[in-house]
Formats: structure tokens, C-alpha cells, sequence
């Protein structure tokens, strides 16, 4: 079965075209909201070919396809849905209810299309630090001194871009999600770190001074911020739309960008920018604060919880707080500690693979811990652990002794959304032995308490 053959298979077994309010796609998985639930052949859908698992969540049913394979099913069920009698359009999301679970899922899906941009960049940033290590440079007669100037500057090139103009990327994804014209939110986050105001890096260095409008608002660029461009990106997205509703189709396309980008930039430097940054620093200090506490109390914490956050679908709020540590510090301090909790789920399941008696269990967990090794959890966790409930409990203990010692060894990631065994690449520096001890520690005592106390051979689902 080829891909538009699977799209097309799923489509009927969702319930038709007339049942698909809408669908997205994160990095795993197929996201598609209905009309109604009761139409959806779960069944039906899970024994496809290529189907890893489906759940409903947040209001979506969400078939789990994996990386790669799950941006080319949609790119075929898409124009399926696409057409003049059906709900499947950007404004269908937007104008629905708003719910705290749909607001969340609404920020991940900002993020999904820059996270492959942010991947490479901590990848680059990885492999600069194992090059430039006097350890590995030893091996080949050289030190830190004979690198040449013009190669560390080609390195920070490829490591710095994406992070100096992430307000332009958050911006232009918020108005393509919105309904805005992504252009322009383009340049509109762009405006948000024009070299014409004061650098947000050396005014926290005390090394430049904020411009100061109407004797009281501080103004900066909003280098390597995440909050206030996506505010603007929903305030700006908002105000394009509303004009297009007012103004006549004529003038559109003078009058239109001119009030968006002006009116934007107005609410960005004035209003949205200095209060959200000042939210964003205050929430990323108090999760850093949580990780931070003494004894490895915050990883133990993480660890063991942090696996809910993706059943309960509100785990896309990890890409803000990772984004914008890396942005903020360059480092990374939730990927190690939550990498913990997909190797434990791979212990977990691997445990249940070797032990059970039921064939269909087997076929479904093998493969299932391969790929929470790889990172991928959701085939894990919705096809078995949590299926079975007690290898859950066992992998969040798992997760928890593993992000207890990552925290106590202040494990920190050059970039994110890589885990386990891709995961090592984002520890290219000293940080390594105590990376694969961490995990292995998690996995170890995930399979072990599984084995022991969390699965027996003839429990089914």
C-alpha cells in the first residue's frame, strides 16, 4: 500500500469527507478532528499497514504514523479533505471554541514547521563542540589555537542564524496558522530584530541601553524570543484579516500590508513585547528554578511525570520553554532529563516483548521499543504501556531514577527535539559517558521492575 492508497484508506475509515472537520499533523502523528467521534473505525484504522497506533486526545483522533513517513500521508490526505464542502480549512480551526488543551495544541502547531530548523542548528552546534575539543583535536597533533579564524565563524554562522532571527520564524508560522499571509509575519518578526534597536543580548549585558518611547516604555529587538512574536503573529494575523473583511478588494493589496505591518509593529514594540517578554523570562526562570532544586529533586520530578503531559496533549508547551532556553543560554536542560522517560519506555516494553505469551502483543511491542529508542514514544505508550497500565507506572519510575541523575550531573543538550540513541548527538562534548549512563540507568530499571513486578507472561489487553 503507497502512501496516497493509505490516506485514502484512512479518509473512508474516519468516516468519509463529510466527517473531517480538519486535520494537521505533528511529527508523528496525523491529527484529525471529526465531526463526529462514534464514525471512526479505530479497528478498522489500526490494522492498516504502516499504522502504528491512534488515540483521541484534545479533541482530535491521532493515528501515529512516525517521523517522515507521517509528513507524506498527509501531504496525500490533505487535498482529500481540501475542497469546497469541507470543514478542512485554517479558519475552521480558528474560529472554533477555544478550550486550553486546543490553545496548546494550537502552539504546537506553530512550532512543528521550525523544529526541523532548530534540530539542525543544535546538530551543528553539537558537532562544533566535539571539532573544536582539545581532546579530539589532540588525536590529530592540533590544539584549540591552530583552528582557523574563518572556520569558527563559518560554524557560527550555521549555528547562530536560525536563533538571532527566531521572532521572524515564530511570526511567520503564527500567521500561517491563523490565517494571515505568512509573508508578512514574516517581516513583521523580522522588524522585531531589525538592527536599528538595541540588541536584546548586549542590553542583558549591560553593553547597550534600550530606547526609551514616552519617557517610560523600554523598547529592544527581541533576539532569540519566543512569546512576543507569537503574540504578534496572532495580534498581527487578527488585524490583516479584519481589514480584508473592511477594506474594498481595489485597495487590498496597498492598503492591507501597510495598516498589518504598522499597525503590528505599534502593538509589538509598545505594548506585546514589553509585557510577554517579561512573561516569557519569568516562566522560563521558574522551570529552571524546578530543575535546579537541590538533590536532583527537579529531574526526579520531570522524570517521572513528564511522560503525561503527552497523553494528557499538552507536552507542545516543552517546545516553548525548550526553544527559548536554547535561545536565552544556549543549553538545553530538559531534553536529557525527558530523554530519560523514552528510553525507560523502551525498557518497559522491551520487558513486556521478551515476557509475554501473546503473539499479538509481541508483534506490537518489538518494534514499539525500537522506536522509543529512537525517540519515538506514542507507538510505546498508546500501544502498550499504557494499554497495560502497570509497565506505565514502571517506566515512569524509570524515567525518574534516570532524570534524577541527569539533574545531578547537570546534563544540559546543545539543541532538541532529538532523544535517545539520536539524542547522543547532541552530546558530541564531555557530556557523552554521562549521557549513556543516565539512560542506561533509566532503561535498566524500567525493564527490571517491569520484569519483575509490572508484567506477567499471560496478562493481555
Amino acid at each position: 500500500m503507497n502512501n496516497k492508497e493509505l490516506a485514502e484508506k484512512i479518509l473512508e475509515l474516519v468516516g468519509g469527507n463529510k466527517n473531517v472537520k480538519s486535520v494537521a499533523h505533528c511529527a508523528t502523528r496525523l491529527r484529525i478532528i471529526t465531526n463526529n467521534k462514534d464514525e471512526i473505525d479505530v479497528a478498522g484504522i489500526e490494522s492498516l499497514e504502516k499504522i502504528k497506533g491512534s488515540f483521541y486526545n484534545s479533541g482530535q483522533y491521532q493515528i501515529i504514523l512516525g517521523t517522515g513517513l507521517v509528513n507524506k500521508v498527509y501531504d496525500e490526505f490533505a487535498p482529500l479533505v481540501e475542497n469546497p464542502g469541507s470543514q478542512a480549512s485554517t479558519d475552521s480551526q480558528k474560529d472554533q471554541k477555544m478550550t486550553f488543551q486546543g490553545a496548546i495544541r494550537i502552539f504546537g502547531d506553530v512550532f512543528v514547521p521550525i523544529i526541523p530548523v532548530l534540530v539542525a542548528t543544535g546538530l551543528f552546534m553539537g558537532l562544533r563542540g566535539l571539532v573544536t575539543q582539545e581532546a579530539i583535536l589532540g588525536l590529530v597533533g592540533l590544539s584549540p589555537s591552530d583552528i582557523p579564524q574563518q572556520f569558527l565563524l563559518f560554524t557560527q554562522i550555521l549555528t547562530d542564524t536560525a536563533f538571532a532571527f527566531l521572532p521572524a520564524l515564530v511570526a511567520w508560522s503564527t500567521f500561517k496558522i491563523f490565517g494571515g499571509t505568512p509573508i508578512l509575519g514574516m517581516v513583521l518578526g523580522l522588524m522585531l530584530v531589525s538592527s536599528v534597536l538595541p540588541n536584546a543580548y548586549e542590553v542583558g549585558q549591560k553593553v547597550a541601553d534600550p530606547l526609551v518611547f514616552f519617557g517610560f516604555i523600554k523598547v529592544v529587538g527581541y533576539q532569540g524570543s519566543v512569546l512576543p512574536a507569537f503574540v504578534t503573529g496572532i495580534i498581527g494575523s487578527k488585524i490583516e484579516r479584519a481589514l480584508k473583511r473592511k477594506i474594498p478588494d481595489s485597495l487590498d493589496l496597498i492598503i492591507t500590508p501597510f495598516l498589518t505591518l504598522f499597525l503590528g509593529l505599534i502593538c509589538a514594540l509598545f505594548i506585546i513585547g514589553p509585557i510577554f517578554h517579561g512573561v516569557e523570562l519569568s516562566v522560563l526562570h521558574i522551570v529552571e528554578s524546578l530543575l535546579n532544586l537541590p538533590f536532583g529533586i527537579g529531574g526526579l520530578i520531570y522524570g517521572s511525570f513528564g511522560q503525561l503531559l503527552g497523553i494528557f496533549g499538552i507536552h507542545h508547551i516543552l517546545n516553548f520553554l525548550e526553544i527559548s532556553m536554547l535561545s536565552q543560554t544556549g543549553w538545553n536542560m530538559l531534553n536529557p532529563i525527558g530523554t530519560c522517560g523514552n528510553i525507560a519506555q523502551a525498557g518497559a516494553v522491551l520487558a513486556v516483548a521478551i515476557k509475554t505469551t501473546s503473539p499479538k502483543i509481541k508483534q506490537i511491542a518489538y518494534p514499539s521499543a525500537f522506536s522509543a529508542a529512537l525517540g519515538i514514544t506514542e507507538p510505546a505508550v498508546f500501544g502498550v504501556t499504557l494499554r497495560l497500565v502497570r509497565p506505565f507506572v514502571m517506566s515512569m519510575i524509570g524515567g525518574g531514577v534516570g532524570g534524577f541523575l541527569a539533574s545531578l550531573l547537570k546534563l544540559r543538550a546543545t539543541g532538541m527535539a532529538l532523544t535517545g540513541i539520536p539524542g547522543t548527538l547532541l552530546y558530541l562534548n564531555d557530556q557523552l559517558p554521562f549521557y549513556i549512563l543516565v539512560n542506561l540507568v533509566a532503561f535498566s530499571v524500567s525493564f527490571a521492575l517491569t520484569w519483575f513486578f509490572g508484567y506477567k507472561k499471560d496478562d493481555t489487553f
